[in-house]
């Protein structure tokens, strides 16, 4: 989906015309038309108040151009309610909401995230041992833990 269709869908669910939403934003009614014909696109600074005005990610808004991926566990983050969220309610769209709450990790270090993932991945194909292995492997890759 294109930006000017995640716009157009936002002021249609909220129940919104363009005055009204332009209103909300303080621009002009002329610019959320341009938005919505793909004529424009909004400044970073009016795609992060309009993440905060509609719970929504810049991500999404812009059309979910990148496939993003928690830094920390790897989980992908495909949709908006697992991505984290700082003390003031923002995204953060580089962790999701169970490595990174509140403006803090949840993990103090690697260790703690490996105990937790082999105790969940654990199965009769692997051992523990061997899971870890893997998941440390993975999770060397992701920024968090360079």
């Amino acid at each position: 989906m294109n930006t000017k269709d995640v716009l157009k869908n936002i002021r249609i669910k909220n129940n919104l015309t363009q005055d009204e939403l332009a209103e909300k934003l303080s621009v002009t009614r002329q610019a959320v038309s341009r938005w919505e014909n793909g004529e424009s696109t909004p400044n970073i600074e009016t795609l992060k108040q309009i993440s905060i005005v509609f719970d929504i990610s810049i991500n999404t808004l812009l059309g979910s151009p990148r496939r993003l991926f928690c830094q920390c566990c790897g989980m992908p983050l495909d949709d908006d309610s697992v991505i984290s969220r700082e003390k003031d309610h923002s995204f953060h769209e580089d962790y999701c909401k169970w490595c990174y709450t509140d403006g803090q990790f949840v993990y103090k270090n690697m260790d703690e995230l490996l105990n937790f993932l082999v105790n969940q991945a654990s199965d009769n194909h692997a051992s523990p041992e061997q899971t870890r292995a893997y998941f440390k492997e993975q999770l060397s890759t992701l920024k968090h833990w360079k």
